[in-house]
């Protein structure tokens, strides 16, 4: 049979780029991009744009002309309107008679008697809709003054140009007359005729594009150097980050990461500092979590093995009481390793929770009772107090167990008196006003807990005594077990505790 080998996924050439280099050819581009706009602007369409501002502004001059028509000083209004324009400006009757004239051009073809015939305008200007453009060629005056020949008609005996939208006019037409139709208050129709020049702009690109070859050269020259610079000194601080993440990842977890230069860094090298020293600390949980179960599991084994042994090999040694340590020690193996996957499956979520009610009374006391017993020969004394009976909906496996894994954590903590008081409490949750609430505590008389530690205790590594030793009863792994129980019932739990005045551990659950 043949096997097919699959190729590993070949990564995108644009991903194996690092990100300065990524910058820099981005950064290229927009300044590329800005060179082609440029170029395009200011010499491909500057014609285009200089003949389309003309029109904007002659269109503009008439619209203002036809708005003050009929006031009393028309006439001083078209003349400054027309310096100011550097535009030419007729005002015709409808039978061609001069109204108003302002003259400012030279060689101004409305004001050319021999060129321009303002009979026949209005009517004309009638004909097309009340509004005409006409475009004319000067075909090279030589004197001043000299008038200029006129065409109406294109030298290619295409259709007229007034027929034709103004920017697709010849670039060679240097002159537009604009027509339009107006009324005065009197209902009089008169044609406004404007002039003005469309200078040839050739020499105008030509300037710039010589203009633009000297900047393009310095653009291209300055913007590959300030990609440079800009690339450079972005990709710095990721960089650094990058170096430490991988010794971070080697498990060298005194790496520090700096990150400067913008805000996004700096947050970034903060949370990964962070990350760092949580890291750290869970790696110190783990190797002493490792070395306390080791440690547990090596000595009941000890145990076994040395009184097995000396059962085996000593004839009187064969007795009840060795048999009995060796039982006492498996017990205490099998409670080790059954607390330690029961931690697994409840935080991993692969254990079921099967809520019944029941009387919580009577079962803490129950245990209560148990507990007493086991431990009344070494002196402890478990004290019960409650107000009444109370039955809730829970797991009463996982709750007890919760429960005994807070009564053996106060028997190995508690005070040289060995005392330990339980106390049940019903109460009005905030959250939940509609329900009642128990509340169960367990009181010990001995030392207390740091407050930097407090926030800690439940996690499943943290251990405030360092130094290890062997626990009167229990395993050491209850605190742990008591949160997840509490969390899959959606309790809640907590420790008041200060230095040398006791702890007292408590939970809630919902009734």
């Amino acid at each position: 049979m043949n096997k097919s080998k699959t190729s590993p996924p070949k990564k995108n050439k644009l991903s194996q780029i690092s990100i300065k280099w990524k910058i820099f050819l981005f950064l290229l581009g927009f300044c590329g991009v800005l060179l082609i706009l440029l170029w395009l602007f200011q010499v491909v369409f500057l014609n285009s744009f200089y003949k389309s501002i003309k029109i904007n502004e002659i269109k503009t001059t008439a619209h203002a002309i036809e708005e003050t028509i009929n006031d009393e000083n028309i006439e001083s209004i078209i003349s400054t309107l027309s310096e100011n324009n550097e535009i030419c400006i007729v005002v015709l009757s409808s039978s061609g008679d001069v109204v108003y004239s302002s003259h400012v051009l030279k060689g101004c073809l409305i004001h050319s008697k021999t060129s321009f015939d303002q009979k026949t305008l209005p009517a004309d200007v009638t004909q097309n809709d009340g509004e005409l453009y006409q475009y004319y060629n000067h075909e090279g005056s030589s004197q001043e003054g000299e008038q200029d020949t006129v065409s109406d008609t294109p030298q290619d005996g295409s259709e007229p140009a007034e027929n034709k939208p103004p920017i697709e006019k010849e670039r060679e037409k240097d002159t537009l007359i604009y027509s339009k139709t107006i009324t005065d208050q009197n209902g009089n129709e008169l044609t406004l005729v404007l002039n003005s020049l469309i200078s040839p702009v050739n020499a105008t690109v030509n300037t710039l594009r010589v203009q633009l070859y000297y900047i393009t050269a310095f653009m291209i020259l300055f913007s590959v150097i300030l990609a440079l610079i800009i690339a450079k000194w972005i990709s710095r601080p990721i960089e650094a980050i990058n170096n430490s993440a991988k010794m971070l990842a080697t498990g060298d977890y005194s790496t520090r990461f700096k990150g400067t230069g913008y805000k996004e860094i700096s947050e970034l090298s903060d949370t990964l500092n962070y990350t760092a020293r949580e890291l750290s600390k869970v790696e110190l949980l783990r190797q002493e979590l490792i070395a306390n179960i080791s440690h547990d599991l090596r000595t009941p084994l000890t145990l076994i093995s040395g009184y097995a042994e000396a059962m085996r090999d000593l004839p009187n040694e064969n007795n009840a009481e060795n048999a009995q340590i060796i039982v006492d020690e498996t017990k205490r193996l099998t409670t080790l390793v059954n607390d330690v996957m029961d931690i697994s499956k409840l935080q991993t979520g692969n254990i079921n929770i099967n809520p019944q009610p029941y009387n919580l009374t009577a079962s803490l006391g129950d245990s209560i009772n148990r507990m007493n017993k086991l431990m009344e020969i070494d002196g402890y004394q478990i004290d019960f107090i409650s107000d009444q009976e109370i039955t809730l909906s829970a797991d009463e496996t996982r709750i007890s167990q919760a429960f005994y894994n807070l009564l053996t954590n106060a028997i190995n903590y508690t005070g040289a008196d060995k005392k330990i008081t339980v106390t049940q409490t019903i109460f009005k949750n905030p959250d939940d006003a509609l329900a009642d609430w128990v509340k169960i505590e367990v009181a010990d008389t001995g030392e207390g807990i740091a407050e930097e530690d407090l926030p800690y205790i439940w996690e499943r590594y943290f251990k405030v005594d360092k130094t290890h030793k062997r626990a009167v009863t229990g395993t050491g792994l209850g605190l742990s077990i008591v949160k997840s129980i509490l969390d899959v019932h959606g309790g809640t739990y907590g420790v008041n505790s200060k230095l040398n005045e006791g702890s007292v551990f408590w939970f809630t659950l919902k009734i």
